[in-house]
């Protein structure tokens, strides 16, 4: 079973940055598009961003121009570099495989917090 640990999270004002890392077990890492996900408090979790096995980054509205997607196959770990940060950022965070299902596999997650 693949093992997602996702690290970075934390309190940050609005108007921070902060970047978020997720480590993957995966021997199919590199062959396997990523994403990453979040659930704000009383809502569903939704994806955030993806990035295909050779790169290529896909992000939510609410995402574009502030988030940024990447990996590291070597490492096999996927990044999210958030800037801009708005309290409607404020959710707990996970990577997964990209799509990624209720039934798969899911680490605990990083909270991240915006609040002044």
């Amino acid at each position: 079973q693949v093992q997602l640990v996702e690290s970075g999270g934390g309190v940050v004002q609005p108007g921070g940055s902060l970047i978020l890392s997720c480590a993957s077990s995966s021997k199919w890492f590199a062959a396997t598009a990523m994403g990453w996900y979040r659930r704000a408090p009383g809502k569903e979790r939704e994806w955030v961003a993806s990035v295909s096995r050779l790169g290529n980054t896909n992000y939510a509205d609410s995402a574009k121009g502030r988030f940024t997607i990447s990996r590291d196959n070597a490492a096999k770990g996927v990044y999210l570099q958030m800037s801009n940060l708005k309290s409607e950022d404020t959710a707990l965070y996970f990577c997964n495989k990209y799509p990624a299902t209720a039934g798969d596999n899911w680490g605990q997650g990083t909270q991240v917090t915006v609040s002044s």
